[in-house]
This record gives structure tokens, sequence and C-alpha cells, in this order.
């Protein structure tokens, strides 16, 4: 299973408008999937709509490309919530 947090106004992918809910979809893992494909799959645009990506809680500037493991935790922010992350 791949976890899929979304924040700001991502979160609409996930039928959530409530700041004070979790926006986390769950998604069955698929061998060959990425992280771009994954988003595609869930209408999200991931060059137009999304800033930064985490994986397993650190961030990954290559994470739309990456093949994504059983078990993956993701965290997606809109481009509205782009972060500086050295």
């Amino acid at each position: 299973m791949i976890e899929v947090h979304l924040y700001g106004e991502l979160r609409r992918y996930a039928g959530k408008t409530d700041p004070r809910e979790e926006a986390v979809l769950r998604i069955p893992y698929r061998e060959g999937l990425t992280v771009a494909d994954l988003l595609w799959e869930l209408g999200i645009d991931p060059e137009r709509e999304v800033s930064n990506i985490f994986i397993n809680g650190r961030y990954d500037y290559h994470a739309r490309s990456r093949l994504l493991r059983d078990g993956d935790r993701l965290g997606v922010f809109p481009r509205n919530m782009g972060m500086l992350y050295c």
C-alpha cells in the first residue's frame, strides 16, 4: 500500500476541504509505478500543481521519476505552498 498525504489545495483530490481533517489516500502498490504516474492517476498534474514531494519523510528533488515501493509514504504540497529546502 502507498500512503499519499495531500496538503493545501491538493486536499480536494482526497475529497477533503476541512483543514482540520487529514487528506490521506491509500493506494494499492503496483510494481513499476512512479510518483508522477500515481499523481496523474489521482488527477494531479505533477508539473503544474505540485511544488515539493517528500518520500518517507525526506524531501526528494527527483521524486516525480522515482519508482514507488510498497509501504512508501508521500507528502505532496501544491505550488502555492512551495518551500525552500537546502
